[in-house]
């Protein structure tokens, strides 16, 4: 690959989408574009990027999409869904108890497991979620990954990816060689497309976010970023679930680690006693 053309897909996928990438990357460049390259009649990345440059809108989403990481299956890492019910939802079923509504936002949700987890987890709930109105708000990037988070229908090798099989049973129905999640989770979860460098207030605020495994793609100003716009969205009282790799510490003072919950963050100027206990009875 030319240098020129390594450069140039670096500087627009950075400004697409935060993705950073190393010199070291080239072969991830080559194995993601080169079908894309010839699918569009090209025979390598240089007369890709070169039909790029006239800014062909078409082809710079193929190749976004192409380059963005969309691993995801259900109930992954285990430990933030059992945050979710050990310290997340019993604050938000007392503090909201008024209300009795909360939103949470799935950033980055990719093929929907993520939002439809946590929907399982709330409909086996069962009474305690009883009259309440539960929001979750999935977004992406990506516009194909989305298109198959809205069909909620998945693949033998993915339902059995952290699934419990009670779940499989219980929530989805068996097509042909596909599992399709059931009408009544899906209807839990709305979906919409947003790229996370660019602004989300209209999305509202949230009482929950889950930004997970994302940021570890971003240089630290963008981290910041993103971060401190989230704060913005969050209630004061809310959460922030980010991935095990993934920190706030050194990047953004506008939220704290909650002590004994790996991966959970709330607001700086949370009071963060009462769940704190919570979280180590």
């Amino acid at each position: 690959m030319r240098q020129a053309d390594f450069e140039y897909l670096a500087k627009f996928l950075k400004e697409r989408s935060g993705l950073v990438l190393t010199p070291n990357k080239e072969y991830l460049i080559e194995s993601r574009l080169l079908p894309i390259a010839r699918d569009n009649g090209f025979e390598d990345i240089e007369g890709l990027v070169g039909a790029m440059r006239p800014g062909a809108v078409a082809l710079l989403e193929q190749v976004t999409e192409a380059m963005t990481t969309n691993e995801s299956f259900f109930f992954r890492d285990k430990t933030p869904f059992e945050m979710f019910e050990k310290v997340i939802l019993p604050h938000l079923l007392d503090s909201r108890s008024g209300t009795k509504r909360f939103r949470i936002w799935c950033a980055a949700a990719s093929t929907g497991q993520e939002p439809y987890s946590l929907a399982m987890q709330m409909k086996e709930m069962g009474h305690k979620l009883a009259n309440w109105r539960q929001e979750i708000i999935g977004t992406d990037l990506s516009a194909d990954v989305l298109r198959r988070a809205k069909l909620g229908k998945y693949t033998q090798f993915e339902v059995q990816r952290g699934l419990p099989i009670q779940l499989l049973v219980k929530y989805f129905k068996q097509i042909g060689h596909d599992w399709e999640i059931s009408p009544d989770i899906r209807s839990m979860v709305q979906y919409r497309k947003l790229n996370l460098l660019e602004e989300f207030s209209a999305l509202g605020q949230f009482d929950v976010v889950f930004c997970r495994n994302v940021l570890i793609y971003f240089d630290q100003q963008t981290k910041a970023q993103v971060l401190e716009r989230i704060a913005k969205q969050l209630a004061p009282d809310g959460f922030l679930v980010l991935g095990a790799a993934e920190t706030v510490i050194g990047i953004t003072k506008a939220f704290k680690p909650l002590k004994g919950c790996r991966g959970l963050y709330v607001p700086a100027e949370a009071d963060v006693s009462k769940l704190e206990r919570a979280a180590v009875a």
